[in-house]
């Protein structure tokens, strides 16, 4: 398969962001721009790849504080993809304020409005976007099936789930979300979620004391 994935956690919050590669045809995304583009930019230069678009799981300021170094690196400027109903917390800068942080640049303004069942492509490798709400009503995943991996952001970790504390956040959606989006999934697809380490559907069905 010609898809390569690099997991780089950035920022004070360790957030995994995702360096998506398809190496026939050199492009790239960005998932989840946590922090500090520019490294983000150096690795996609490293491989000869071109970064054409910025997919945001959702719009938390720890998942998208690198998304002006990326643009600001990156020629011509990629496109931004976001739920529209994520989108007030993206007008909010991330709702840094709420953590004592200020300046925070929340990169170029979304263009792309995402849907639940919506395809996406790198290269020749699809993508599906599920929208999985919760830990922020807008909250999306994307899915790729030849490559069994599902990207999860802030969903469900390794035997633990999302925080549902936040502004918008309800616990009740979320499992919804787990239980209808993730745990449907086959057993062995590989859940890149936005914090920790990597885990599987088959995993979380047994050892998940949250589900």
């Amino acid at each position: 398969m010609s898809i390569e994935i690099i997991c780089l956690p950035l920022g004070t919050t360790m957030t995994n962001s995702y360096l998506v590669g398809e190496n026939k045809t050199k492009t790239a995304v960005v998932i989840d721009p946590g922090w500090d583009g520019h490294i983000i930019v150096q690795e996609a230069e490293n491989r000869g790849w071109k970064i054409t678009n910025i997919w945001l799981t959702h719009a938390h300021f720890d998942h998208l504080g690198g998304a002006g170094a990326v643009a600001n690196g990156s020629d011509p400027t990629p496109e931004v993809a976001l739920h529209p109903e994520d989108r007030w917390l993206w007008d909010a800068k991330g709702g840094a304020q709420i953590f004592g942080l200020q300046d925070i640049d929340p990169g170029p303004e979304p263009s792309i409005d995402l849907e639940h069942g919506q395809k996406l492509q790198i290269g020749e490798i699809e993508f599906e976007v599920r929208h999985a709400p919760g830990h922020t009503p807008g909250h999306v995943m994307f899915y790729c099936l030849v490559a069994g991996v599902l990207f999860c952001g802030d969903v469900i970790f390794k035997s633990s789930i999302g925080r549902t504390d936040l502004p918008k956040g309800d616990h009740a959606t979320l499992i919804n979300s787990i239980r209808t989006q993730v745990l449907t999934l086959p057993e062995e697809t590989r859940l890149l979620n936005g914090h920790g380490p990597e885990t599987t559907v088959g995993f979380e069905k047994v050892y998940n004391p949250f589900l």
